[in-house]
């Protein structure tokens, strides 16, 4: 790949990864309430469903699926429902994903970190359009597919992880500054209520 066409490709879609959407909010409302490292494994979940959409995207798979909208409605939906109801969790200082003043109760487990990542990421009918749109115009037809399509989804993939570490540390510093003051039922209402929004917007999205 050229320096000529690594120069528009990075700031593209890194400007596209550090907007805030539904997997951004997703990593600052982890960072607030389960921290940082926890949320890491969030994060492999939502990268793993990064780089199926913007594979499937490239090979033209995901033309066919924008024309048949009822496959994403399942996805949408359901895990629209569940994020909204682990938010509403979260809002009245509940579940696993809450805050703890005592930090006691069991965390949410690795595997429910992971899949709410890669649901959050495949369900958003405007992420598949997105890579529809921008990611076919960087590939060359005249050279190997899949050696382009490698190197442009580890691109992807590294940038969508910086910011979603930004966006968790910001999480992260917004409890810290919080709980200094004792106002965990605050915290958790305000992380309660991005996740019910997350929720809604994927379902509604």
């Amino acid at each position: 790949m050229s320096l000529g066409l690594l120069s528009v490709f990075i700031p593209t879609f890194f400007f596209v990864s550090i907007t805030p959407g539904m997997c951004m909010t997703l990593a600052m409302t982890l960072g607030m309430t389960i921290g940082v490292r926890r949320s890491l494994w969030m994060m492999i979940g939502e990268l793993t469903g990064v780089g199926l959409v913007a594979t499937l995207s490239a090979i033209g798979v995901a033309a066919l699926l924008l024309n048949y909208p009822t496959v994403f409605m399942l996805f949408k939906y359901v895990g629209g429902a569940y994020l909204a109801y682990i938010g509403i969790q979260m809002w009245l200082s509940r579940g696993k994903m809450a805050i703890k003043a005592d930090d006691k109760e069991r965390q949410a487990s690795i595997f429910e970190l992971i899949s709410q990542g890669f649901i959050t990421a495949i369900a958003n009918p405007k992420g598949w359009a997105f890579f529809v749109a921008l990611l076919p115009p960087f590939l060359n037809s005249e050279l190997p597919l899949a050696s382009q399509l490698i190197s442009l989804i580890a691109i992807i993939l590294t940038l969508e992880f910086c910011c979603l570490l930004i966006y968790a540390a910001g999480g992260r510093t917004m409890r810290s500054v919080l709980m200094k003051s004792g106002n965990v039922r605050i915290m958790n209402r305000i992380a309660g209520t991005l996740m019910i929004g997350v929720g809604i917007w994927l379902a509604l999205g």
